[in-house]
């Protein structure tokens, strides 16, 4: 009987496809094993098998799956069953989820590859753009169109190719690309002849009159062992060419000639790229006897909840009580996932886990190659992954055999939740749905829990554990207000920084101490004005003002990329009076240079962290005293630990507190309270200046007194008056289109669907604060849907809406998506 699969293709489609099996590989299809299938009319995709059956199906022509990938499958069950839960929850595609999910090296790209027809001629005389892609094809006779597209020059060059197709200038393949391959290493070993001792002692006698050949293969005889006291060994040590040749301080060319004279051979091994450097591990430090009742606090609790909220004051010690929660868990022959919201900090944890764990940790992030991530992929499907995974949001996806307990560090970070592309995911509400899969428990830590988990412990759906007392006893630091508004009107203002920040900054460096300043803003100055006019340069794709970035001496937009050369003079009125306004921490990183010549100074934001080394680099000169003055965007806010900053900056808490977000005054607190949690860490109290134009703000007295119950609990108050998180669920939808009336009279037609569904819940539609982007304008709905409700039934509404909007034809271009519990 013939055989079928059903398939998930990595393209945002509500279902999976059916394709027939050819029958000389049938029995061999797994679910989970990858495959490549033709879908439309030219292209190939890699679709993962997610059922093999005999039933085919009716509606459709049933194509053939053009190749197996995988001899074993690369998903295991329960991923199958995370993707189902999360493309059901978060309203969207298994296919988005599976695009998401798998690094790039394992998913195969169809790239349409082009090639000339050498024996094409021409009549008449060609276009001058179809005759400039022959030029480049008679070069080259086979490329494809993305690189034909580049090296002409020519936009939407499609048009192009097919009117060369239809002349038969040109032919069309499609190619596979394997983005990912295993690295292998050359290695040398002696030709099978040679492998005996009478050869061996003829070829040192030829090889007398070729000293530096002698002194080559004596150096790989030494390396191998193959010189056993009883004869020959049958397997000797295996020795790399770039080794022999080092240890013999031997030439290519000398080795070459050991080749020639069929001595060596070379061949390839397939090697890891996951570096296997087995450290010496050092024991697990003991607990002092806060963090010792803590951790009993959180053992006991897990065995009546399967989630825990560890509330531990900044440098209280929680990443010790999770080394030992760890070793535990890897002790009963579980393993561990290990959540970060940022890489940054990875990197600093990292080493202190690996102190403990050595080559038992894994490593998972999208700064690493692909072609490393695919290795991790691969090695967490054998039976000797990793225990330990330590990585941002996407390392939830990764398979895991037997996980026993998933620890997601600094639960409160926004940086947990997905925005762009689907699914949108927040990875501390999937990682705890999957631990629950598994049956494992999870562990929240973090010095100021979000609203909605310090409810649900509170409120006894979690358990809770709090820790307030500081590692060693050290005071929290000093908070001091600066009311800079007020030294704004004296003009006693330096530029961004207050008298008693700069004569702290000055104190500190006397002192051979640290400061770190936080300026949640990259750039140089937020805007360029002209003062005569007031003409402000703004992106042409979205609606915002363009950011100046000094050092590349350029306008950026930070929402699409744009980029436009700084002009000389206003283009509205030709006024030469072009103003900064405001200041990003490039502005800031030119100051204080001004300021304090003598310091140096390092910056740590988007614009330089592009690579996983830059992170490393900047955190390591600042733990080892390199640099005196760290500035940095809310990357410095995170949980990073250093021993000798005694002075912290936060130069404008205002705009944290005026942002339009239910969350503003959630997120200042949680971002002015962890970076003051930087100061003073090992040996003294340190000191926070906080500067602001708002000093008689609640929530400025809140993080002064480290007030976070007060906090909350006012919050709480305004969020069940208002009907937000936690006492209901929040859905934003989003419709984008390029033609603004049009999307008007979408966004007034979906409101008034959902409305007759959803009743008052409905909120909209409205601009959102940057309300276009990528030259498609934006609006935005409201959903409030009531915690107990049935989300499930919730979902279907939405779901159903959204398909009866796009059926309708004039609604054809418009594009809608759901963001479900938004952040």
């Amino acid at each position: 009987m013939k055989k079928f699969a059903d398939v998930i293709l990595p393209l945002p489609l509500p279902r999976c496809f059916t394709y027939s099996l050819p029958e000389e590989w049938a029995d061999e299809v797994q679910i989970g094993c990858r495959v490549v299938v033709p879908f439309g009319r030219k292209k190939y995709y890699t679709a993962i098998v997610r059922n093999v059956h005999y039933f085919k199906p009716e509606e459709y022509e049933v194509k053939d799956v053009s190749t197996l990938l995988d001899a074993r499958p690369i998903l295991l069950p329960e991923q199958f069953k995370f993707w189902e839960w999360l493309a059901d929850y978060y309203l969207c595609a298994q296919g988005d989820v599976y695009k998401a999910a798998l690094p790039s090296g394992l998913k195969l790209e169809s790239e349409t590859m082009v090639e000339y027809n050498p024996d094409f001629e021409s009549e008449v005389r060609l276009p001058e753009k179809e005759q400039k892609v022959l030029d480049l094809l008679s070069a080259e006779p086979e490329q494809c169109v993305t690189k034909l597209e580049k090296d002409s020059g020519i936009k939407n060059i499609l048009s192009v190719i097919k009117s060369l197709l239809d002349k038969e200038a040109i032919f069309v393949k499609e190619e596979l690309r394997r983005t990912y391959r295993p690295k292998t290493e050359t290695r040398v070993r002696l030709v099978e002849e040679v492998r005996n001792e009478k050869r061996l002692q003829e070829l040192f006698d030829e090889l007398a009159r070729a000293p530096k050949q002698l002194d080559l293969l004596m150096k790989y005889i030494e390396l191998s062992g193959i010189l056993g006291g009883d004869g020959l060994k049958s397997f000797p040590k295996e020795v790399t060419k770039k080794e022999l040749l080092l240890r013999a301080a031997a030439s290519p060319a000398v080795f070459n000639g050991l080749v020639d004279k069929h001595v060596f051979e070379v061949y390839q091994q397939e090697v890891g790229r996951l570096n296997a450097i087995v450290r010496d591990t050092l024991p697990v430090n003991p607990l002092n006897e806060h963090q010792q009742l803590a951790h009993d606090g959180i053992v006991q609790s897990f065995q009546s909840k399967n989630v825990c909220l560890l509330h531990g004051v900044t440098s209280s010690g929680k990443t010790e009580i999770y080394i030992h929660l760890i070793e535990e868990t890897i002790r009963q022959g579980k393993q561990v996932l290990y959540l970060l919201p940022e890489i940054a900090l990875t990197t600093q944890i990292t080493e202190r886990l690996q102190r403990v764990f050595g080559d038992r940790l894994g490593i998972y992030h999208s700064k690493f190659p692909d072609a490393e991530r695919v290795e991790i992929w691969q090695k967490q499907l054998t039976e000797k992954g990793y225990d330990i995974i330590l990585g941002v949001r996407s390392s939830v996806f990764l398979p895991f055999r037997n996980l026993g307990l998933v620890i997601v560090d600094e639960e409160h970070e926004n940086t947990y939740k997905q925005q762009d592309p689907a699914p949108r995911y927040h990875a501390r509400n999937a990682a705890i749905v999957l631990a629950a899969m598994y049956g494992a428990k999870t562990l929240l830590g973090t010095a100021t829990p979000s609203i909605e988990t310090w409810y649900n412990a509170s409120s006894g759906k979690y358990g809770l554990v709090e820790l307030k007392e500081r590692y060693k006893e050290i005071q929290l630091p000093e908070i001091i207000p600066v009311d800079i508004q007020e030294l704004h009107r004296k003009k006693r203002m330096n530029g961004p920084f207050s008298p008693l920040l700069l004569q702290y900054i000055r104190e500190t460096l006397e002192q051979k101490e640290q400061v770190i300043l936080f300026q949640n803003r990259r750039g140089f100055a937020p805007m360029i004005e002209c003062r005569t006019c007031g003409w402000v340069p703004k992106c042409k794709n979205c609606d915002v003002s363009l950011t100046f970035h000094k050092g590349l001496n350029q306008l950026t937009c930070h929402y699409c990329g744009y980029t436009y050369q700084l002009p000389r003079m206003c283009p509205a009125c030709e006024g030469t009076d072009l103003r900064n306004r405001g200041f990003g921490t490039e502005k800031i990183e030119d100051d204080i240079k001004i300021l304090f010549p003598e310091a140096s100074v390092a910056r740590m934001d988007l614009d330089t962290t592009r690579t996983r080394s830059a992170y490393e680099r900047i955190i390591a000169d600042f733990e080892q005293g390199k640099t005196d003055i760290l500035i940095g965007t809310q990357m410095v806010s995170k949980g990073l630990d250093f021993d000798h900053v005694s002075v912290v900056g936060i130069l404008n808490a205002d705009t944290m507190l005026n942002y339009p977000d239910f969350r503003s005054y959630e997120r200042a607190f949680q971002l002015m309270a962890q970076v003051s949690g930087r100061a003073g860490r090992k040996n003294k109290r340190g000191r926070v200046i906080l500067q602001t134009k708002s000093i008689d703000h609640p929530i400025i007295a809140q993080v002064i007194h480290n007030d976070f119950e007060q906090m909350v609990a006012g919050q709480l108050a305004e969020r069940q008056l208002f009907h937000y998180p936690p006492y209901y669920r929040l859905v934003y939808v989003y419709l984008k289109n390029r033609n603004e009336q049009l999307l008007d009279l979408m966004a007034h037609t979906m409101s008034s669907k959902l409305r007759t569904v959803f009743g008052n819940r409905v909120l909209g539609p409205d601009k959102p604060p940057v309300a276009r982007i990528q030259t498609l304008f934006i609006r935005k709905i409201v959903v409030k849907i009531e915690y107990n409700a049935p989300m499930a039934r919730a979902r279907e509404l939405l779901v159903q809406v959204q398909k009866e909007m796009v059926m309708e034809d004039r609604f054809k271009s418009l594009i809608v998506y759901y963001d479900v519990d938004p952040m």
